[in-house]
């Protein structure tokens, strides 16, 4: 998540706590043309980054000279206001991850288009350009601009961003970099305090982007699998992780498509496709230094528990324990009788479909299983209590078989 100062900054901020997100500031300075400072011909960013409208430049005859002048002076001031809101703090990596940018809202759009150049410029994979407000007859322009533009208002009655504000005080250095330092992303960490990080793992043919939360002398790991229409933002699947990582459980909340294949319904129900990408992000973690020996569990939801139960049977040397929060075991047909990881299956008492299917598939697991069923709830556990329920059973399961998985270790 990276906003653009000053007014971006407090607005991000909110999005960013809601997703659970880095935050990190971006400093874009527009080109201006030399006898009209208005119109951008282009745009430079930290790092050295110097985007050209090459044609626009051609048509208005600016010389080199003049550019490097415009240039050198922009770049200084990106580099004093970096300076100025980052501080020593370094850079949120943006090569091969999805970028949010937000602003407070967008009239012309010259500044909202540089910022997504430099971004693509520095090597992210995808780059949404998110604000509150915009004129609609800048919205067509905008969205090609981005790989997705999101904005809430565009009225055709467009005069100003403020005109939408009913508090539009000016935002200060002061404050951006305040809100700055507290959403500051920490580190993953083993052994100390308890840490969050943004991590990528390379596939040859995708990039899975997931959140790593490493608790202080963790007992064990858990990877999420999120169910269809859902994601590692799932706010059920971080209360669960939640939950775990006060236990000393560490957790690894997981996309297991990418933003380009989710739309493709074949895909969310691609169990043996979305297993196999579990397998490699499980070897990923087996390579991390203070993670290659802990215990490993699956925690699935929906579709990703027939995912979590496929990819569990392929690695009977590596997952301890298996939790499927109302999932569809049934998806991971013949495999089932092939795992070997203790399985709990939790489902609503109300959701009837979900409940049988469970049922049935637990008659044909050949490992150690129980099913719990969670009076009253429905299948998303949306109901006073029903998610807790939830996070207290798994975090039992998994503490109990971690621990005896370290004994056995031991």
């Amino acid at each position: 998540m990276v906003g653009l100062p000053r007014g971006g900054i407090p607005v991000a901020a909110e999005v960013a706590r809601e997703l659970d997100a880095p935050l990190d500031v971006l400093v874009v300075r527009k080109l201006g043309c030399p006898w009209q400072p208005e119109l951008a011909m282009g745009a430079v960013g930290e790092g050295g980054v110097r985007v050209l409208n090459e044609a626009l430049v051609a048509d208005l005859g600016v010389s080199e000279a003049q550019i490097e002048e415009i240039v050198n002076r922009e770049r200084a001031e990106v580099e004093r206001r970096l300076a100025r809101y980052r501080g020593d703090r370094q850079a949120v990596p943006v090569e091969g991850r999805t970028v949010i940018v937000v602003d407070d809202g967008i009239a012309t759009g010259s500044t909202a288009r540089a910022a997504v150049e430099v971004l693509r410029h520095r090597g992210a994979r995808r780059v949404v350009l998110a604000v509150p407000v915009a004129p609609s007859r800048g919205v067509e322009s905008l969205t090609r601009a981005a790989d997705e533009f999101v904005v809430l208002e565009a009225p055709t009655a467009f005069f100003a961003v403020g005109q939408f504000y009913t508090d539009f005080a000016q935002t200060s250095d002061e404050e951006v970099t305040a809100l700055l330092a507290g959403s500051a992303a920490p580190a993953p960490v083993v052994g100390g305090a308890t840490g969050t990080a943004s991590v990528a793992i390379e596939l040859p043919d995708a990039t899975l982007d997931g959140d790593l939360s490493m608790p202080p002398d963790p007992i064990g790991i858990v990877v999420f699998a999120h169910g269809s229409g859902s994601s590692r933002l799932s706010p059920r699947n971080r209360a669960v992780a939640a939950a775990l990582n006060e236990a000393r459980i560490a957790t690894l909340l997981l996309d297991l498509l990418t933003p380009e294949e989710e739309p493709d319904r074949a895909n969310v129900f691609d169990v043996e496709l979305l297993a196999g990408r579990l397998a490699v992000a499980t070897r990923w973690l087996r390579a991390r230094a203070g993670i290659a020996s802990l215990p490993l569990g699956y925690f699935g939801a929906s579709t990703g528990a027939a995912a979590a139960l496929w990819a569990a049977a392929g690695l009977p040397d590596d997952v301890a324990a298996v939790v499927s929060r109302g999932g569809r075991p049934d998806l991971a047909g013949e495999r089932l009788g092939e795992v070997r990881a203790p399985t709990l299956l939790i489902v609503g008492g109300d959701d009837d479909a979900v409940l049988a299917m469970n049922r049935r598939a637990q008659q044909a697991l050949r490992c150690p299983s129980a099913l719990e069923v969670v009076p009253r709830a429905t299948h998303l556990f949306e109901e006073p209590g029903a998610l807790d329920r939830v996070a207290a059973l798994a975090t039992g399961w998994f503490a109990r078989l971690f621990k005896g998985a370290a004994r056995r270790a031991g």
